[in-house]
């Protein structure tokens, strides 16, 4: 036989399309041709499978190779495609029958020896697979060991581990009825070992409105920007959100697992953990929304479901800020270059902080602020109304006095604060019906009817204050979560107006 057909998986985002592997041998001189659009580390694997193949024992076609990756427009990158090539030539030389390579698809990088290195994106493959139509009668996917242990966690699909190539070739010659080879186990997922210890909110002295801020901010997945002097607990309260955030359903797990496989940030011990990521402020654009020549996913997408903190707001680049915009109404991002277009999931929670002037002290218990008027507003300006407008809940961090850092008992505990907050949304969730877990705008402007009085109350803060329509619905959102953690059925004026107090200006002066 000389031409073998070997099924594999590319990335294109959060898609992994099928990618046919045809291996066709000629007569002529000896040479090794690969096509269909290769980006250069594929083109590399030529000199892989060749040394992979020859220390395994196995015999190199002298002959004149032509590797086809079909289909021919989609941009093939990364090293997976090692190990269905040299399955492809092996079987095109029958030196292994071709047809029980029907029943699998293959990925995984060959090292020299043959050994099979680990690829990122496989959860992420396995993940888009079972959500597709034809996931039902899927073929088994043959990965290295450590890709396998990502891709099993998604369930209903038969993934198989190996080490080498050598065992793959045992494995499809036991599948071909030879009684000596021996077969791979069907891979299952590692018990996840102990959650690593999460910061507590018992940390925090003091700070009565922030912590309200933060915990009205988990119940109802709103947006959150502290403004404070330096060394008053911003950072230590953002790095408590994730705490008390209420559990991840399994979707919500898979996705957030399947971005972080595409990046190769996926880590089995924190399977279910909500991802708290904080990009310093000198990020990019790419960096924070995501890009390169081959896209990959952003900050905002590796928070998928998790927490995204940007300390230092206003010292990040506005352009890059303002990148943010539709990523917080949509939910996702989409990242176009010349020759591919790619959509990532974007559903994050921001969190953010910022001093309130350049030096940091306006407003400080002891320390002078130095600032011009004028220094301020450019200062704050940084961030621009838009963006502004997105963000739901504004508290103010002030300092506190050496007798309440030292006498002050702890605060409340991460884990009585998480029961109210679980409590709270699943309240939300019954009353609107909500199988997946997920809020919508929808279900909230059903949710919110207050009565003509609250209303009133809401028209004069709007009409006085200025705000926007989407300004108006988020007052409405904060204040129907404020309800939800008073398990209070309607809207009251009270809600309403600390609703009201969250959306506050930024300090000028």
């Amino acid at each position: 036989m000389t031409l073998a057909v070997v099924r594999s998986r590319g990335l294109a985002g959060m898609v992994a399309p099928e990618v046919t592997v045809e291996v066709h041998l000629a007569n002529g001189l000896p040479s090794f041709t690969l096509v269909g659009l290769p980006e250069t580390e594929v083109k590399e694997a030529r000199e892989r499978v060749r040394a992979a193949v020859q220390n395994c024992r196995f015999e190199f076609p002298s002959r004149r190779i032509t590797v086809n990756l079909a289909p021919a427009e989609l941009p093939k990158e990364s090293g997976r495609f090692d190990l269905p090539i040299a399955l492809g030539i092996l079987a095109a030389s029958g030196q292994i029958d071709a047809r029980a390579l029907e029943r699998y698809e293959f990925a995984g990088e060959l090292s020299l020896s043959g050994a099979l290195r680990p690829v990122r994106g496989a959860l992420a493959m396995a993940y888009a697979v079972s959500r597709s139509e034809r996931s039902a009668g899927w073929r088994g996917f043959v990965l290295p060991q450590e890709s396998a242990d990502e891709a099993a966690r998604v369930g209903g699909l038969a993934i198989f581990a190996a080490r080498d190539l050598l065992q793959v070739v045992a494995h499809l010659a036991a599948d071909g009825g030879d009684p000596q080879a021996r077969r791979l186990a069907e891979h299952r997922p590692s018990a996840p070992s102990a959650a690593p210890c999460e910061a507590d909110l018992a940390d925090v002295k003091g700070q009565q409105a922030a912590r309200r801020a933060l915990e009205i901010a988990a119940a109802g997945g709103h947006s959150l920007l502290m403004s404070g002097p330096p060394g008053t607990g911003k950072s230590m309260l953002a790095q408590r959100l994730p705490g008390i955030l209420p559990p991840m359903t399994d979707d919500e797990a898979l996705e957030s697992a399947a971005v972080l496989s595409l990046a190769g940030a996926f880590a089995p011990q924190r399977w279910a953990m909500r991802v708290f990521r904080s990009p310093h402020h000198s990020a990019s654009g790419a960096a924070l929304v995501g890009g390169g020549s081959v896209p990959k996913p952003g900050e905002v997408s590796l928070a998928h479901c998790g927490v995204l903190f940007l300390d230092e707001l206003p010292e990040f680049d506005r352009r890059v800020l303002e990148l943010l915009r539709e990523p917080l109404e949509s939910g996702r991002i989409t990242v176009s270059r010349a020759a591919r277009q790619v959509e990532f999931p974007a559903r994050f929670q921001l969190i953010a902080a910022m001093n309130p002037c350049p030096c940091g002290y306006l407003g400080h218990r002891a320390r002078a602020c130095r600032c011009t008027p004028a220094s301020i507003a450019r200062y704050t300006e940084r961030i621009s109304g838009p963006l502004l407008d997105r963000i739901d809940l504004r508290v103010e961090v002030p300092s506190l006095t050496e007798r309440e850092l030292l006498e002050a008992p702890a605060g409340e505990a991460s884990a009585a604060v998480a029961q109210r907050v679980l409590r709270a949304r699943r309240r939300a969730l019954d009353r609107q019906g909500c199988a997946n877990g997920m809020l919508t705008g929808a279900d909230i402007d059903r949710a919110c009817r207050p009565a003509v009085a609250v209303r009133q109350l809401l028209y004069a803060a709007s009409a006085r204050l200025g705000w926007s329509a989407r300004a108006h619905h988020r007052v409405l959102k904060v204040a129907r979560t404020i309800a939800d953690l008073d398990d209070a059925a309607d809207l009251s004026a009270a809600h309403v107006a600390e609703a009201i107090q969250y959306r506050r200006a930024l300090r000028a002066s």
